[in-house]
């Protein structure tokens, strides 16, 4: 990938990562463009030099050739963000020059050293600190802590307009050509705006609070470009990204929109039979339906369909007395990102007892979802007629609930 432009004095270098588990953990089946900035004035700074996976340092380092950037000539690093993704590029750019200054908050200083073994030559900056690079470059600093880690600030170049917020405003997705905004169709940017919301609701859900004080911070600077460390540069219409942050920051207590996430797992296709017959209702409503089943389906596409939806739909047998382990697995991980004050409702499947429904309500009672339920519908061995119309039903109230609640959001 070819280092390119930002504005007059801004430099992306950027590499896609594919096939990886991000964070360890998400899969990323479109991939993640890793971001790194030059910002030049009569000294240079690097903003959030990327990690040292394999091939990424020697991409960066190519790139900067080609815009006449001697690595040795970077006055400062400076790190928004001390999550190894954007601080790893240290340990090499070390090996390259060792006397640079680190640009980072007072909260990242424990973590340099316990990364890299850096205790000197850090510049600690909080709000409304400032850092002149010359040729009328300045350079902002704000604190925007949890977003998603608490020592996390943002950069803001005070010359051209351009924040760099590093995991703020980011998404999945690799780059092609076409790196920035006003260089992709439609259809493209509609691609980038459901990545950013996979990449919301794995990475940054959790913190939709402070994500929120951040986005309002933000707003009260003159932007004219946002320059994530993740996804595409925004500088045709910078709002809309903020804009789409306001509303996933918003889905965390919803309402949400006008939809329903379906999960679902059967041992031998006793749950599995109620599947259809709730779908076909929600649909028959008007409702957007996300249907996925357990363990088949990543927890990376739930938690995405999941965040939008301001309903669930569990189908769920009894297993050894309580819940479908990976039902289990994936509720708790909704319920600890703060996945509130969904509408849901349970069927499922049982043999010789239940204890599927007392173990969820035990979670909910412990974790504290704000979850509203409908009544459940459980059913020995498989559902009969009536169980599956009773299905539907429940389905239909659950839809009808659904549609109040968003048509009263703002009111």
């Amino acid at each position: 990938m070819n280092v390119t432009t930002v504005i007059d004095g801004i430099y992306r270098l950027s590499a896609n990562m594919e096939e990886i588990l991000f964070e360890g953990l998400w899969p990323v089946p479109n991939g993640v463009a890793m971001n790194s900035y030059i910002v030049k004035g009569e000294k240079t700074a690097i903003v959030d030099g990327v990690c040292g996976w394999d091939g990424v340092p020697e991409t960066l380092f190519a790139q900067l050739e080609k815009i006449n950037v001697d690595p040795e000539s970077i006055d400062y690093v400076i790190v928004n963000h001390m999550e190894p993704d954007h601080s790893g590029w240290i340990e090499d750019f070390r090996k390259i020059r060792p006397d640079f200054t680190i640009v980072t908050s007072k909260k990242a200083v424990p973590l340099m050293e316990a990364y890299f073994d850096i205790t000197d030559d850090i510049m600690v900056v909080g709000d409304g600190d400032t850092l002149d690079l010359g040729d009328g470059r300045v350079l902002a600093f704000a604190e925007i802590p949890n977003v998603h880690w608490p020592e996390t600030i943002a950069t803001f170049d005070t010359k051209s307009g351009t924040l760099m917020p590093c995991d703020a405003f980011g998404s999945f997705g690799s780059i092609g050509e076409a790196m920035y905004d006003d260089e992709l169709t439609p259809e493209q940017i509609d691609f980038y705006e459901q990545e950013a919301i996979r990449y919301y609701s794995n990475i940054v859900a959790a913190f939709s609070v402070p994500t929120a004080k951040a986005i309002s911070k933000a707003s009260t600077l003159p932007i004219k470009i946002i320059a994530p460390g993740h996804g595409i540069v925004w500088r045709k219409d910078p709002m809309k990204i903020v804009n789409d942050y306001i509303r996933y920051a918003s889905y965390q207590k919803g309402p949400c929109e006008n939809e329903v996430t379906v999960i679902w797992g059967s041992m031998y296709g006793m749950t599995e039979q109620g599947v259809r017959p709730a779908i076909d209702a929600l649909e028959s409503e008007g409702i957007i339906v996300h249907e996925h089943r357990v363990p088949e389906d990543s927890w990376g596409d739930i938690l995405t369909s999941a965040w939008s939806s301001t309903g669930l739909v569990l189908g769920m047998p009894t297993y050894e007395y309580k819940m479908f382990p990976p039902m289990l697995n994936i509720l708790e991980e909704l319920a600890r990102k703060r996945f509130l004050n969904r509408k849901v409702f349970r069927f499922g499947s049982y043999s010789w007892s239940g204890g599927a429904q007392k173990d969820l309500d035990e979670m909910v009672a412990r974790l504290k979802p704000g979850w509203e339920f409908l009544e459940p519908v459980e059913f020995k061995g498989k559902p009969s007629q009536e169980e599956l119309d009773t299905i539907a039903a429940r389905c239909k109230e659950l839809a009808v609930q659904i549609k109040e609640a968003v048509a009263s959001k703002g009111k």
